[in-house]
């Protein structure tokens, strides 16, 4: 009898790769058990639910996803001193955010379950992604589980290489690649949208989304298949029961007064008068509210989203009284703080932003490993979101997923714009301290890094901002909403950022409440949300145009030094010596690279010009002809030893010390004496002949 008498293997060719979903083999146990191989590249991917609604209580679905990297995927041991994985890396955090975010509105309404989705990284090829790979096997082992779920999706990366689009792109084509743009979709349309580029036009990011929903039909047909195969019977599940009548009656006390607090401008007031609609009715309905008092809060705060989706489907009314392409009020201040290397405040109505830019040297980037394997980072970009930004006392805690998130989203949007490290060889750490946040935070977090930058002097290619649009879909009628509220985005049906220049996208960012979103209304949000960067980028070029002709007199100033690689061992010296040497003596800090490039950091150039002279000492090449003013190392009866440079002697004969004869090399020179010596001649071992005598005699001096 077979071990595994049960196991279903499906495939498909997808990427360049062949795509296989497997179960009845691994992680039998589970609701849903998918290992998905693609290439080399596996991940098993599981699916678990209770059953029964979550006893922490509430009306969302307490679903967790979670993506584990084991380091035996890429053959490799974890690093520190504790060989095994610990918390999870940036990559990770962000591809469980990925995965959840297209997973979550496909459950059902009411389904307030605890699921748990689990992926772990097997193998790793290094070619295929294994985030694409996990979010597959999600969709799969939601598939076949006998959870309910409307699914399936499915994901692909989509890049660009010398104007083709390629779908899956390996990680040597994403660096020739002038996109990558990662999309999730079901049968009939885009769910999630994460990515970057380099100012593409928002007719080519339509085209980049269309060809990747085309590419992943297989895709679908492949877990649709298996599950039509593997697939367990759903467990019934049915809403509770609402109580209609109930729901009438405080509608119906509730609607002037929800209709008016609706609309009041200031966030926190406007909240304050919701609340007091529903304390009123709880107070007027004597034991009966008090016993229902949660279901009357439900019910206002339902009602209240209802009437607003309502007016702008049908009025074009939003909740500050905007119309729907119109930006909130803007200001903008820059160098608002005094000893940082650039500093600048950004405030869109209620939320604002401070962006903060140091400067550093080499020796700050960051360090990062991954199953790819390790590399340094040299722009950080870090997003804090503290309580007191919406009005709340909690806990402080280490950044979460959000934070991550929306930190990277930024970065990414900025990174397309900055210099090479060639031209300004600085590490740069942005932080983005949201101080009110009142919808798309993230957003206002580029704006304000954009402007810190370029009052500091980092030499921007173009200002950069962010917008985000949101959406609200009744029956037949969409409206689309430039710079959403957050009310906006908690009643709204999307939430789509877009990052870019004057010229460009550099970043975009979708999550959606409904099941797809048409190609078309993608376009008009895309096409939408240009006039309202541009509205924005005018509104900063109030403030800064463009960087600063100078760095900040507190930021490090760094110079370059070219140096034959060859040498490097000797301007590093017997144990660092002779850099640690320079270091001390200048108070500079120098870095250098195998291909002999030295970066001097100093607080000033006079510092630099100093250490750069030390540093040409220990590497320069002597030239033949040349004169240099020498220090005797060593006296013999046949000449004189002179250390002409930094670790670099010659042999000056005494036939070659002065004019007349010499009868002994003390009689002319001592150890210690400064004397001026010309390179006669350097033989095959780098041996060097001097002469005191040419020296002086070219000088017209006399010795």
């Amino acid at each position: 009898m077979a071990l595994y008498p049960n196991v279903i293997r499906e495939s498909v060719e997808f990427g360049g790769a062949t795509l296989t979903l497997e179960t009845g083999r691994l992680a039998k146990q589970a609701s849903g058990s998918v290992l998905v191989t693609h290439g080399e590249t596996q991940v098993l991917v599981t699916a678990q639910g209770t059953h029964k609604p979550s006893p922490r209580g509430g009306d969302f679905l307490p679903l967790t996803v979670d993506l584990v990297e084991k380091t035996y995927a890429s053959g490799r041991i974890p690093g520190g001193f504790f060989k095994r994985e610990g918390r999870p890396t940036e990559r990770a955090t962000l591809t469980s955010r990925l995965i959840d975010r297209p997973l979550r509105p496909l459950f059902p309404d009411g389904y307030f379950c605890e699921v748990q989705v689990i992926a772990t990284v097997l193998s790793a090829d290094g070619e295929n992604d294994y985030g694409i790979a996990a979010l597959i096997g999600a969709s799969a082992a939601l598939t076949i589980s006998d959870m309910p779920w409307n699914g399936p999706i499915a994901g692909t990366t989509v890049g660009r290489v010398d104007g083709a689009w390629v779908i899956g792109p390996t990680e040597a084509q994403l660096e020739e690649s002038d996109c990558e743009i990662l999309l999730a979709a079901r049968r009939d349309g885009i769910v999630m949208v994460e990515g970057g580029a380099q100012e593409i036009s928002e007719a080519e990011a339509v085209e980049a989304l269309s060809t990747g929903f085309e590419a992943i039909q297989p895709v679908l047909d492949l877990i649709e298949r298996f599950g039509g195969i593997a697939g367990k019977e759903k467990v019934p599940f049915t809403p509770a029961e609402k109580d209609e009548a109930f729901i009438s009656k405080i509608s119906d006390l509730a609607r002037a007064g929800v209709a008016s607090a609706a609309y009041i401008k200031e966030k926190h007031p406007r909240y304050a008068a919701i609340k007091d609609v529903a304390k009123q009715i709880i107070a007027d309905l004597g034991d009966e509210g008090q016993e229902r008092a949660g279901e009357i809060k439900s019910i206002v705060g339902d009602l209240k989203s209802e009437i607003v989706r309502h007016n702008i489907i049908t009025e074009g009314r939003r909740i500050d009284g905007r119309g729907l392409s119109d930006i909130r009020e803007i200001e903008c201040e820059t160098d608002v703080l005094f000893r940082t290397h650039g500093s600048a405040l950004f405030t869109r109505g209620e939320t604002q932003a401070i962006g903060v830019a140091t400067l550093g040297t080499k020796k700050d980037e960051q360090r990062i490993e991954n199953l790819n394997g390790t590399h340094w980072e040299r722009f950080l970009l870090h997003y804090n979101f503290p309580p007191f930004s919406v009005g709340e006392a909690r806990f402080l805690r280490s950044p979460g997923r959000r934070e991550i998130g929306h930190g990277v989203l930024a970065r990414r949007g900025l990174l397309p714009v900055l210099p090479s490290f060639d031209d300004f060889p600085y590490t740069l750490r942005l932080v983005s301290e949201v101080l009110e946040s009142n919808g798309s935070s993230s957003m206002a977090t580029v704006c304000a890094s954009s402007m810190a930058m370029m009052q500091g002097g980092v030499p921007l290619k173009a200002p950069v901002a962010g917008i985000a649009m949101g959406m609200i879909e009744e029956g037949d009628k969409i409206a689309v909403l430039s710079d959403i509220l957050g009310d906006e985005d908690h009643l709204g049906d999307m939430d789509f950022k877009v990052v870019g220049t004057e010229k460009g996208i550099t970043a975009l960012q979708m999550d959606i409440k409904v099941e797809r979103l048409p190609m078309d209304t993608l376009q008009t949000a895309l096409e939408q949300a240009r006039d309202g960067r541009l509205h924005i980028l005018g509104e900063m070029a109030k403030t800064i145009t463009g960087p600063a002709e100078d760095l900040s007199p507190y930021a490090p100033r760094i110079f370059t030094v070219l140096i034959n690689p060859e040498r490097i061992r000797d301007l590093i010296g017997p144990g660092g010596k002779h850099i640690r040497g320079i270091q001390a003596d200048t108070g500079v800090d120098i870095d250098v690279d195998d291909t002999g490039r030295v970066a001097v950091a100093a607080a000033d150039g006079e510092t630099a010009a100093k250490a750069i002279e030390l540093i040409r000492g220990y590497t320069e090449e002597p030239e033949v002809g040349a004169i240099y003013l020498g220090t005797v190392a060593k006296t013999t009866d046949f000449g004189a030893f002179v250390t002409i440079m930094p670790g670099t002697d010659g042999l000056c004969h005494i036939s070659e010390l002065a004019s007349e004869r010499v009868r002994q090399t003390e009689d002319v020179v001592k150890e210690g004496d400064q004397i001026h010596v010309k390179v006669l001649a350097i033989d095959r071992q780098g041996k060097i002949r001097l002469s005191r005598r040419a020296a002086l005699e070219e000088r017209g001096e006399e010795g």
